[in-house]
């Protein structure tokens, strides 16, 4: 593919204005969510294919979520494209003053494997509702997924308006290389730094969505039974391979041993006694990704699992006890289902150990005091979250999801999403029948007055 010819298309596609009216971008909407319930059997074949994702999960997690989001962004489009007005000063009267909203132009929507089909498809539906042409790049390591989202797109759209890429690193390479209005990337953290100081050569603002060690906190207050449902629920969704994962597990001493019995019961409860044996267990991505995360797993650690099959790429849902902060397991997002438990004494020091690394995508508290509660939510700094569960922060189109710090910046999930790919153009329109002439030079004692009463 001629990625320079695609963006250089693209571009006169968009400045003839065919994305700017409403009828366009809710059709191109109402195409896409069309073609999704055509194909969902396809999809969920797909995600089997490259993840060996279950159809329920794959409906729950990636289907099921990205027509949700298409019905709340259509339904809620002609409000958000309206101009916002504001107050005008008291200066500037007699003035109109609002906000109008216009789309960025050309973007580009850079996607991971571990969710191949949503998070491709829940930028792109902001991209489109904001009034933007889209170049799409699929992960190359979910290969079924990418081709089923290529042929989707290519049967709503033509390629001037959305066009997707395939291919690995060449590609990548050539689609950074162009000068795109925006570029929205979710994975890691070391490419999204390369994705960012590629994007600065041409000033090209970035949302990147990226990672890191999520921490889930278990304080002696915590109802143990539902919280450990919660957490192996949350740990082993995608079989860990989700960026808001619970990463580690910070557990009050005096609970520990009864929280992780627990833990065990709930991952026998729902995979089995060996979810190797489990058919729909999600596997790793690759071999690659299979030989980094079984490494991770200290054998004289394990209280729980530790097993794996390199045939079929599946991991046991592992736990690790007394893990110490320097151990491999911790110096490094594990995108996997391992679990290292440390323990602490008091909430503070878990507080603490929280703020000295990075800012995570995501904190997870239980807690039934209230006192916890706000100690974290104020203290710590985290992307998103919950307060007694885990995961179910970011399946909602009614609030923003996004990073901060090393886990990201930007927002994106309905409102969010058609911000974040529209500019707000702040504009004053001011009257021409009256010209007060305060402002004007030269300036007197009673300009200095007036100027001093409006302005203070």
């Amino acid at each position: 593919m001629d990625i320079q010819a695609l963006v250089t298309a693209q571009r006169a596609y968009f400045s003839t204005g065919a994305t700017l009216p409403l009828s366009a971008r809710k059709t191109a909407l109402k195409r896409l969510q069309r073609a999704i319930r055509a194909h969902e059997a396809d999809i969920l074949a797909a995600l089997r294919s490259d993840l060996n994702k279950s159809p329920a999960e794959s409906y729950m997690c990636e289907v099921g979520l990205t027509l949700s989001e298409l019905s709340f962004v259509e339904k809620r489009l002609a409000r958000w494209m309206k101009d916002k007005s504001h107050l005008t000063p008291l200066a500037q009267f007699p003035a109109r003053s609002f906000t109008v909203q216009e789309p960025y132009g050309v973007v580009l929507i850079m996607s991971p494997w571990n969710y191949p089909f949503l998070l491709t498809m829940e930028p792109l539906i902001g991209a489109l509702a904001a009034g933007n042409c889209c170049a799409v790049k699929p992960s190359a390591y979910s290969p079924a997924a990418s081709a089923v989202i290529r042929d989707i797109l290519a049967e709503c759209f033509p390629p001037e308006l959305v066009s997707v890429v395939e291919g690995g690193r060449a590609e990548n390479q050539a689609l950074l290389d162009q000068k795109f209005d925006y570029i929205f990337f979710t994975g890691g953290v070391e490419v999204g730094k390369e994705v960012m100081a590629r994007a600065a050569r041409h000033l090209t603002p970035v949302t990147l969505e990226l990672g890191g060690k999520s921490p889930c906190i278990v304080d002696r207050t915590a109802r143990l039974d539902l919280a450990a449902k919660r957490l192996v629920f949350g740990k082993l969704l995608n079989c860990g391979q989700t960026c808001v994962a619970p990463d580690y597990l910070l557990i009050d001493r005096q609970v520990k041993d009864r929280f992780l019995a627990l833990v065990k019961k709930w991952i026998t409860a729902m995979y089995g006694q060996n979810a190797l044996d489990n058919q729909g267990y999600v596997r790793m991505i690759n071999q690659k990704h299979f030989d980094r995360v079984t490494g991770l797993i200290d054998p004289a650690k394990v209280v729980f699992g530790g097993k794996s099959d390199r045939s079929t790429l599946k991991i046991q849902p592992t736990v690790l006890d007394n893990v110490y902060p320097e151990d491999p397991v911790m110096l490094e997002e594990i995108f996997g289902p391992v679990l290292p438990v440390l323990a602490f004494e008091d909430v503070q020091e878990a507080l603490d150990f929280v703020n000295a690394r990075p800012r995570p995508l995501a904190l997870y508290l239980f807690s039934r005091d209230k006192k916890v509660q706000q100690l974290f939510l104020r203290r710590a700094s985290f992307g998103g979250g919950c307060i007694n569960d885990t995961i179910i922060h970011l399946a909602t189109s009614r609030m923003g999801f996004g990073g901060v710090g090393n886990s990201g910046m930007g927002h994106y999930h309905g409102r969010d999403s058609f911000d974040t790919f529209s500019h707000g153009k702040s504009v004053v329109k001011k009257s021409s029948l009256i010209d007060l002439p305060v402002r004007y030079a030269p300036y007197t004692p009673v300009k200095d007055r007036l100027l001093r009463l409006f302005l203070r």
